[in-house]
């Protein structure tokens, strides 16, 4: 019987959160810092001419860093070495940096910025990405024989899904401050992150130092949505290249206008499914092509593209799928990570599928998605098989039997009710946990417990805090592995110098993988107190760790992850294990549209979410509450459109999300099917609430209103169009 998981404990950065003492980066400037700005393109394509300085601004009170005076490689390290920190001759998409600034104070800076003009030939972008030539990456996935089972199927269903972008708006805009090289060499970067480790590594890139030398420190984090996993890497550079040049530490943070103009969204998406079925709606064959819009740099696209076709296919059992997946270059602002990275886009067109199948064969969605869900022992569209931990079942009869949706008479004639109609949809998803394939194995995620002086466990690790529970669920896994309360434990704040690569905090494996790993350190470290005083010995835990201690024990212990045995994958193939473990989902959601307006209002929502097991349950149906939120905002209401290259939306204003006031009564079923190699059964639960609600919403638009909602998000404007091209005489 567990002690501490499955309890509820009081979050340990709440207080100084709610009280206003956590220190934001804006929070924490230091006296006499400067601050820094970058100078941006004007134009999507063409080629930097040079600036003209206004000799009327005394530009001896500020200090300039151009591409000639990095001392190291002039690229922000990630997968691809193709984006430059700041642009030398081509220009590849609007707000590209092109020079940096820094003064001793705002006034000067913004008066400093104005006399700087950018001298550009402009060129004709390339924006649409069915037009691109280049690919970042290509991935194909084969099972079976697709092309003689879709000619042999009774019914293919031929079909194109569109989803746009979507903006991470989390509460803290983007922020570093940088201090330049200290006495012992060391430069040190403070800033609003979830990856310090990424953010070394581009300093040490840029800097041409060691990275043992670029210590990256978190500060507290107003949220990140995967926005803040590679993009700091560019805010740090240039604060750190700024602070070197200047001598003095810089801060570079940017206002909401400037992080919502130039930073990574999600990819726009197009999927293309030709799906072959029986009678019975039983899936013969998938072929599936994936198109992603990456923009002009590759940053994590070849991740979110490998996440895109894995998912694919859905958590449908069939023998022969074909999956193609690129991501292209265009002239767009880069697109990068945001939750779920890649499986929202296909689990939206899969979905849209199976409703669409359903229309064609008159079955009802729910009965198709039985039919067809994944179970135990079954194999992927990769060819993995499903060994455990499969909460196919469980989450489909839960939801069902709460929301009754099989008895509701989806797409069938009812009754119009004056200008209003309702409707009610449902989705079926799955999301793998961890790193795709054997990116774990390589990574080899490290995580240390120390005993401090006073008997507590210090829990070292990289993984971050933004606002999603870390520090709270490693407390409690810590708690129940030392077999002790959560005040014995502290949780340190991640700092390159004092903790050790755990990995990136993304891809829902911070509790599956982190947390298997800080379990299996901290039950180490209480069977050596135990061997030193007996098993059993009274006195409180920090008496105990202090006594064996001042006995010479040792007191740190280092774990590094080790992959579950028995996994085997190809990742040239594309074939075999992806994943360790899948959360299970399965979403219903009631709407009412206004045919006057064609404002979609959420009236229910329902999630049934298979964890593994809720090491605190209430942090976990914040996730999935969040999560989903999010994905109904995704669904209809979150426009992100560009024109030129530029994003149209770069006012809270103008970029929308969805408001306590836009949110419906959310209710959250958790289902517990324990993976053995999870800490107490858990598996990751990050991305997988993002999946569902978006063809949930969809498929509940198209019951009130029967048209095909085949793009996202499902505006008033476009469920108009819609309407009226099958309703003519309604149009004025």
């Amino acid at each position: 019987m567990t002690r501490v998981v499955g309890t509820r404990l009081r979050r340990p950065e709440g207080p100084d959160k709610v009280t206003g003492r956590a220190m934001y980066v804006a929070d924490d400037v230091p006296v006499g810092c400067w601050w820094g700005k970058a100078i941006r393109s004007p134009v999507a394509h063409g080629e930097l001419l040079g600036f003209e300085l206004d000799p009327a601004f005394d530009f001896s009170q500020v200090v300039l860093v151009r591409a000639a005076d990095i001392p190291g490689v002039n690229v922000v390290d990630l997968i691809v070495d193709d984006q430059p920190i700041l642009a030398s001759d081509a220009i590849e998409h609007w707000g590209q940096p092109l020079l940096l600034v820094a003064a001793a104070d705002q006034a000067t800076l913004d008066a400093a910025v104005r006399a700087i003009d950018v001298r550009v030939r402009e060129s004709e972008p390339l924006l649409d990405m069915e037009a691109a030539e280049v690919v970042f990456k290509e991935i194909v996935i084969d099972k079976g024989d697709v092309d003689a089972a879709l000619a042999s199927a009774p019914h293919v269903l031929r079909r194109t899904y569109h989803t746009d972008s979507q903006e991470q708006m989390y509460i803290e805009p983007q922020g570093a401050i940088a201090w330049p090289e200290a006495a012992d060499g060391t430069v040190l970067v403070r800033g609003s992150l979830q990856c310090p480790y990424y953010v070394q590594r581009a300093l040490a890139r840029a800097l041409d130092i060691e990275p043992a030398r670029a210590r990256v420190v978190q500060a507290a984090t107003g949220g990140g949505f995967g926005g803040k996993e590679e993009y700091p890497s560019v805010v740090a550079c240039h604060a750190a290249l700024l602070a070197r040049a200047a001598g003095q530490p810089v801060a570079v943070i940017y206002d909401r206008h400037e992080d919502l103009a130039v930073t990574p969204k999600r990819h726009p998406a197009r999927v293309r499914h030709a799906t072959g079925y029986d009678d019975d709606g039983r899936l013969l064959a998938m072929d599936v092509d994936v198109l992603l819009d990456g923009g002009a740099f590759t940053t994590l696209s070849p991740v979110v593209l490998s996440r895109a076709a894995i998912h694919a296919a859905g958590a449908y059992r069939c023998d022969a799928v074909r999956i193609r997946g690129r991501v292209v270059k265009t002239n767009h602002v880069p697109y990068g990570a945001f939750r779920g990275f890649g499986a929202p886009q296909v689990c939206f067109a899969v979905e849209r599928q199976m409703d669409a199948i359903a229309r064609e064969r008159d079955l009802h969605p729910a009965t198709l998605r039985k039919r067809n869900a994944l179970r135990l022992g079954d194999t992927t569209a990769t060819s993995g098989r499903l060994e455990e931990s499969v909460g196919s079942e469980e989450v489909l009869a839960k939801i069902l039997e709460r929301t009754g949706f099989e008895d509701h008479p989806w797409c069938q004639p009812r009754p119009a009710a004056g200008r209003k109609r309702r409707g009610a949809g449902f989705s079926f998803f799955f999301h793998g946990a961890g790193f795709t394939g054997a990116g774990e194995v390589h990574l080899k995620a490290k995580v240390d417990v120390r005993l401090a002086a006073d008997g507590r466990c210090e829990v070292h690790s990289a993984s971050t805090e933004f606002g999603q529970g870390t520090v709270t669920m490693f407390t409690a896994i810590a708690a129940e592995a030392l077999e002790t309360g959560p005040d014995d434990v502290l949780v340190v704040e991640p700092d390159t110098g004092a903790v050790p690569d755990s990995g990136p905090t993304v891809a829902s494996r911070t509790c599956m993988v982190v947390g298997g790993c800080l379990a299996r350190a901290c039950r180490e470290l209480r069977a050596r107190i135990d061997a030193h005083g007996g098993q059993g010995a009274e006195g409180s835990f920090r008496e105990r760790a202090r006594a064996f201690l001042a006995a010479g024990g040792d007191g740190r212990v280092e774990v590094t992850y080790a992959s579950p045995p028995g996994l085997v994958w190809d990742d040239e193939r594309y074939e075999g294990d992806a994943y360790p473990a899948y959360g299970w989902a399965a979403d219903y959601v009631e709407v009412e549209v206004d045919l006057d307006t064609f404002e979609v209002s959420m009236e229910r929502f329902v999630s049934a979410v298979d964890v593994g097991k809720a090491i605190q349950p209430q942090l976990v149906e914040g996730q999935i509450e969040g999560g989903s939120l999010q994905a109904l905002g995704f669904a209809h209401i979150e426009v992100v459109g560009t024109k030129d290259g530029r994003f149209l939306q770069d006012r809270m204003a103008t970029c929308i999300i969805p408001t306590t006031l836009d949110a419906p009564p959310m209710e959250v079923l958790l289902v517990e099917e324990p993976f053995s190699h999870g800490p107490y059964g858990a598996k990751g639960v990050g991305e997988l609430p993002m999946d569902g609600g978006a063809p949930a919403v969809a498929s509940a638009i198209e019951d009130a209103l029967g048209i095909s909602i085949d793009r996202v998000p499902a505006t008033p404007e476009r469920l108009a169009a819609a309407w009226l091209a099958a309703h003519p005489e309604e149009a004025l």
